[in-house]
């Protein structure tokens, strides 16, 4: 028995009837019918029972109540004469005989209806965060995180995982996004940063000896939010293990991972082991994205040679990618308005034509098409019926990406083309080493500069010298994708001190600057460390998978808005002058607090 109650709001059933109970709860609602009769409505985190007011002591104590007043109802079970199947407790409804007030609701009116939030400003929504989760839809996502994870522990520590925190307070460094950085009180002018993840400390662990690591991570990265990232802070399933390779990576995951999807998710059906490998240089040539939606089983073609020339002045010069789809009936002011999403998204044109069903071509560019239609028809394997969209640039990638944002919004024009309700996996593998950065045009890491290339000391030796494109090599480093999203991303390390310099040097910094930059992790490997391998899948957009969600937001108990302000704390806020002094900080520039 609890201090409060005797039963919970979602547990009373026809063999309570005639028990005298203690409920306590919110107050959801109140229906009055007439001066001595009322039906109110009594919510707590496990379900809802009605209470049946009857007489006018217990309508006097109700009746002055705003709803979400917490209340504690002693009564008795009894049947209802009218029965509502929908709710667990609908067969039932409590006489009381007495009510207290546990906690009163001091306002009128209430910010949003608890039961419909979802359908509230999120501004409001996340400066009242605390009533937003009374909603039981709300709620939901909440408890379905916390059995996720839980499920999660269970099953790495069933493979012989050790569960070892790791430091948030620790050295700044070059991992990719912009660091969180606290002040030292203690060492005037120098700074703690906040993990953007666990990455040395765990590959540490491998050289410390450990087998096999596992955390529920904190990461923390100050970067712009997007609908499946948080800015601020996040979660990470991160591991790593001792003496492995990438088949022992993924047999790991494409053994947790399947039943939890199963058992959790809004669809019933995961893909099993193994799950569909694809190169890099594949998916972006097939997919047109690294991050493959394989629901959709739609493919790009590439379709320069014989549309390069076909006279229309975006395609000359350029890459030109198609898309086929067959069976596509949409109208054409729907056709140009996935053209304008697509721009938006990519910053590139979507251009297009039919190949109707009585094999004409038709829309579009079709007067650039018509007369090679023979040629267009054989190339591209059309059938009738068929609607082609087309992407073009200067830059191939540019081309790929753009056939790729189509790819993923075809299926709401084409819904036959996406089998919607399943979880399918897949893992992008042989990642290129290096990039070419956008910005200053010199050789940069692509991925993560702790990975083993494929090749080994040789192949960085060759690129040093010339015999090798560095852009040609690439690494022992994988993404696990779940239905267009990036779960995650993992290497197999780079475990040796001389490969590691050789690495870095291709990108300008010598043996010098990695001592500097990562001495912990280089001096540990001086002393003889093991191959090992890890990943580690995002949290919080597992559970937006599961959940079925499209926000990160919807998953996380108490989430920033998009531009990292949290509305219900007052966070980021001004301190005391008297802090900064402490912290031997100066602010010379302060943000208007008009605009906040």
């Amino acid at each position: 028995m609890m201090q409060s109650r005797t039963h919970t709001c979602g547990e009373l059933r026809m063999e309570h009837v005639g028990q005298t109970v203690t409920l306590a709860g919110f107050l959801e609602n109140v229906r009055e019918v007439s001066q001595n009769l009322a039906f109110a409505v009594l919510r707590d985190f496990y379900g809802t029972t009605q209470v049946v007011i009857e007489n006018e002591a217990m309508m006097a104590a109700v009746k002055p109540l705003n709803k979400e007043s917490t209340i504690q109802v002693t009564g008795v079970v009894r049947e209802r004469d009218s029965k509502n199947p929908k709710l667990p407790t609908g067969d039932i409804e409590v006489v009381p005989s007495e009510i207290k007030v546990l906690g009163r609701c001091r306002h009128n009116e209430l910010p949003f209806p608890i039961n419909r939030s979802r359908e509230a400003d999120e501004s409001a929504r996340l400066k009242y965060r605390y009533l937003d989760l009374r909603n039981p839809a709300v709620k939901d996502n909440i408890v379905l995180r916390c059995n996720v994870v839980s499920a999660l522990r269970q099953a790495m520590t069933a493979h012989n995982f050790l569960e070892i925190t790791t430091p948030i307070l620790t050295a700044s460094s070059p991992e990719g996004a912009r660091d969180y950085l606290v002040p030292s009180r203690k060492h005037p002018g120098k700074f703690y940063a906040l993990p953007q993840a666990p990455q040395q400390f765990k590959q540490l662990l491998m050289a410390s000896g450990f087998d096999r690591y596992f955390q529920i991570a904190p990461c923390f990265r100050d970067e712009d939010a997007r609908g499946d990232r948080s800015p601020g802070e996040f979660y990470q399933l991160d591991m790593e293990m001792a003496f492995a390779d990438q088949e022992d990576v993924f047999a790991v995951l494409e053994d947790v991972l399947p039943p939890i999807f199963a058992k959790y998710g809004a669809y019933n059906i995961a893909s099993t082991a193994p799950f569909a490998r694809i190169p890099y240089l594949e998916s972006m040539e097939k997919y047109g994205t690294d991050k493959p939606d394989l629901r959709i089983d739609l493919t790009v073609t590439d379709a320069t040679e014989v549309l390069g020339s076909c006279g229309f002045g975006p395609f000359e010069g350029s890459t030109v990618k198609a898309v086929p789809v067959t069976g596509f009936t949409a109208t054409r002011k729907q056709i140009d308005k996935l053209c304008a999403d697509v721009e938006v998204q990519s910053g590139e044109k979507v251009y297009w034509f039919r190949y109707d069903e009585n094999g004409e071509i038709v829309g579009g560019i079709a007067k650039f098409v018509q007369p090679i239609k023979d040629q267009v028809v054989s190339a591209l394997g059309l059938e009738k019926g068929s609607f082609v969209g087309l992407t073009a640039s200067s830059k191939k990638l540019t081309a790929q990406k753009t056939a790729g944002v189509l790819i993923k919004m075809l299926p709401a024009l084409a819904p036959q083309h996406m089998d919607k309700e399943r979880y399918e996996f897949c893992w992008i593998v042989d990642f290129p080493m290096y990039e070419i950065c956008d910005e200053s045009g010199e050789l940069e890491f692509c991925h993560n500069p702790f990975s083993m290339p494929n090749g080994g000391l040789e192949i960085l030796k060759k690129a040093a010298a010339g015999a090798v494109d560095p852009l040609s090599i690439t690494a022992f480093q994988y993404d696990l994708v779940c239905n267009g999203v990036e779960l995650s991303s993992g290497a197999v390390r780079n475990h040796d001190p001389e490969i590691m310099i050789e690495a870095f040097q291709l990108v300008r910094l010598g043996e010098e600057d990695v001592k500097a930059k990562f001495p912990a992790m280089y001096n540990a490997f001086t002393y003889g460390a093991p191959p090992h391998a890890g990943i580690a899948p995002g949290v919080d957009r597992m559970v937006m998978l599961l959940a079925g969600e499209d926000s990160i937001r919807e998953i996380i108990p108490f989430p920033m808005n998009k531009n990292a302000q949290d509305l219900m704390m007052g966070a980021p806020s001004f301190v005391e002058p008297k802090q900064l002094e402490e912290l031997n900080i100066i602010c010379t520039k302060k943000e208007d607090e008009s605009e906040i």
